[in-house]
């Protein structure tokens, strides 16, 4: 067999891989031999049948298993001769003349094919001990707790019919149909509609208008939906609201005790106060954590400068664009809204691109080269984890994963980056800094200060995507109805 390489073009390559004829004839009959005394043709004894006759029946079929085996298994062999790694999937091309291909199968001619991939270019590790983060943490006094409860007793606060006209803090139950220019939008009905006046889960304006009325009142409220509504054929517009109020209900006192924790499942208050400590310290330490493993990353991107192989940025690029489009559609907003251009935008992710290409293979290398590994166990979890998020589509999700290749790497591939960083978090300077909650929550603008004002939108989108986590396509919609915009639904400015 001979490798001939034709093309070594920065990260580029291509191979001739030529078979002689009589080496494939000698690959053919020493299958033919294998298969002889186990084929059964009538009028011949078994085992005693001519292997020329064997050959002309089955020669053909033999000598495509051949071809088959040697182009699914050669190619990653040859290149682990040539202690190189492709960075995806090596493209095989044959002949597509047919004359040509029977001559092959007859052993008459050369198997000839060629492999075309990009190779992973050598990392030559640096140390990482002169790699300095700053460890922002929050501490977590009572008043943050209290406050976290009185949210939770909020939601659970009890109502009692009144008669007389609702106030500021009373609950609203009503009937209610949207219209904008007088023409019925979708979910823009409802029916036993409960609202608390002053929660401002409606757009603006809308639960002002309800102060003063009472059970069995009609009115018609007019509201303008906000320009950034998610909405985008509601978003801007004057709406109309015919509403039927059917009760009137007052808050009961609010009171944090035993008996509120009992309501809501824990045996006292000390008991849920150590719960929502414990979670809103999990909340802050993940916030923590993404900006420390940002923070190394920025660094190990001064520290690594290579070509990265352009179908790993390509494939990379695709899943960011695509997230992009998804946000903007969602959003019913244009990269003109954002302050910037398609095409600038579409340069400022091709850069983000490359920089997660080319830190994913400096992570991959430094955890080979420390022996991460990712368990089977934590396989499970993840995958657990993603049927959580899907509730009763879990044989889908099972199937997707079983049958689709690579999907489990996109479960093992964040389990693996974690534990990389975990690992360089023992070997790199970390100062802990006590800091405020508005301070850790405080988006990091960094060298976007000193960016031109129109790239400063896409940037900080680009810094969003590659922090996001991977997002289902399938996002429950958003009702239309007047329902104001939660912060967390809003897309970053």
């Amino acid at each position: 067999m001979q490798v001939i390489e034709t093309l070594a073009e920065g990260l580029k390559r291509e191979l001739k891989v030529v078979i002689p004829a009589k080496d494939m004839e000698q690959r053919m009959n020493e299958r033919l031999a294998e298969v002889k005394d186990k084929v059964r043709i009538n009028g011949f004894r078994p085992g005693k049948v001519p292997t020329s006759h064997v050959k002309k029946m089955y020669g053909k079929s033999i000598m495509a298993e051949l071809v088959n085996e040697i182009v699914r298994d050669r190619p990653s062999a040859i290149l682990s001769e040539r202690g190189e790694k492709s960075a995806t999937q090596p493209e095989i091309a044959m002949t597509e003349d047919e004359a040509e291909a029977n001559k092959i199968l007859a052993a008459e001619a050369d198997f000839e094919f060629t492999v075309s991939y990009e190779v992973i270019p050598p990392i030559e590790l640096k140390p990482v001990d002169k790699i300095k983060v700053t460890r922002e943490v929050v501490e977590i006094d009572e008043a943050e707790v209290t406050e976290q409860i009185e949210k939770i007793a909020e939601n659970a606060r009890t109502y009692e019919t009144k008669k007389g006209k609702a106030a500021t803090g009373d609950r609203v139950t009503m009937d209610y149909l949207g219209k904008v220019d007088g023409e019925a939008f979708d979910g823009g009905k409802d029916e036993d509609a409960e609202l608390v006046i002053g929660s401002n889960r409606f757009i603006p304006g809308f639960e002002d208008q309800l102060v003063g009325l009472k059970a069995g009142d009609e009115k018609v409220i007019t509201v303008t939906f906000p320009a950034d509504y998610p909405a985008a054929n509601l978003a801007g517009k004057e709406a109309t609201f015919d509403i039927t109020v059917k009760d009137v209900a007052a808050p009961a006192a609010l009171e944090l005790n035993d008996e509120l924790a009992t309501k809501l499942g824990i045996e006292s208050l000390d008991k849920l106060k150590e719960i929502v400590r414990g979670q809103i310290e999990s909340q802050f330490g993940n916030v923590t954590r993404q900006k420390v493993k940002r923070r190394i990353l920025d660094q190990l991107d001064e520290m690594y400068k290579f070509d990265t192989p352009s179908k790993l940025v390509d494939a990379e690029f695709e899943n960011i664009w695509r997230q992009i489009n998804t946000d903007l559609a969602q959003s019913g907003k244009t990269f003109e809204d954002e302050d910037t251009t398609e095409e600038e935008a579409r340069a400022e992710y091709r850069k983000l691109a490359e920089r997660r290409v080319r830190l994913g293979l400096v992570l991959s290398e430094i955890g080979e080269k420390a022996g991460v590994e990712v368990t089977e166990e934590e396989m499970q979890r993840a995958l657990y984890a993603q049927l959580q998020q899907f509730p009763g589509q879990q044989k889908e999700i099972l199937d997707f994963f079983r049958n689709t290749p690579g999907a489990a790497a996109s479960l093992r591939a964040p389990i693996f980056e974690e534990k990389v960083i975990d690992k360089l978090l023992t070997e790199v300077t970390v100062t802990d800094k006590t800091v405020s909650k508005d301070e850790l929550l405080a988006d990091d603008e960094g060298d976007d200060a000193a960016k031109p004002a129109k790239k400063k939108a896409a940037s900080k989108k680009a810094a969003k995507a590659e922090d996001a986590a991977e997002a289902s396509d399938e996002a429950p919609k958003k009702k239309a109805a007047p329902k104001k915009k939660k912060a967390d639904e809003a897309d970053a400015e």
